[in-house]
């Protein structure tokens, strides 16, 4: 166990806690869920920095750290469209998290065929996660700050977080094709 492995795990604790502060009867309710979330997506960040710079990467964190990952997205999603039960809320939150479904599946099917490098995370993905988490924590925060529409502002970056999603998978699904069109002919 090394520190990037404890703040995945730490991240993986903060669901239920960011789940309890989402339903409290608060009136900053919003900045708790908000903090939370981002001290979620800040260990996010800082786990691969110092499991890369210390040289601690392990398996136990390949599998676990994309795990709390989407765990946390997923949450956040289905709390925000439960709050905010609209098709223009759902949509975006049902590709983001279908996505993710799919790439995990095809990861793990490529990592059979000994291939998981064809499906390695790429620019594309990660522009795609910082934009999510941004309108993420702007969704979760709701109020106009400084003047500024931060929930408006949020649901565009969401629904550019969700078209990225759709252009990360196309990578990723045009990367894996040789290999499904070569499984489909041995």
């Amino acid at each position: 166990m090394n520190i990037p492995n404890l703040l995945t795990l730490l991240r993986i604790f903060l669901i239920p806690v960011f789940i309890i502060a989402f339903y409290l009867p608060l009136s900053w309710v919003n900045v708790l869920t908000t903090a939370v979330f981002a001290l979620a997506a800040a260990t996010d960040w800082l786990d691969g920095y110092l499991a890369r710079k210390w040289q601690q990467t392990s398996a136990f964190g390949a599998f676990l750290d994309p795990v709390a990952d989407k765990l946390i997205v997923a949450f956040a999603l289905v709390l925000l469209v439960q709050s905010d039960p609209t098709p223009w809320m759902a949509i975006p939150a049902a590709v983001i998290i279908g996505r993710e479904i799919t790439v995990s599946a095809l990861r793990e099917w490529m990592a059979e065929l000994g291939q998981r490098t064809q499906v390695a995370v790429s620019y594309v993905g990660k522009v795609k996660t910082t934009s999510q988490m941004v309108a993420l924590l702007m969704l979760l925060y709701r109020e106009p700050l400084l003047g500024l529409p931060i929930y408006e502002m949020g649901y565009i970056l969401l629904y550019i977080a969700a078209l990225l999603t759709l252009w990360s998978m196309t990578v990723y699904l045009k990367a894996a094709l040789p290999s499904l069109i070569n499984s489909e002919q041995d």
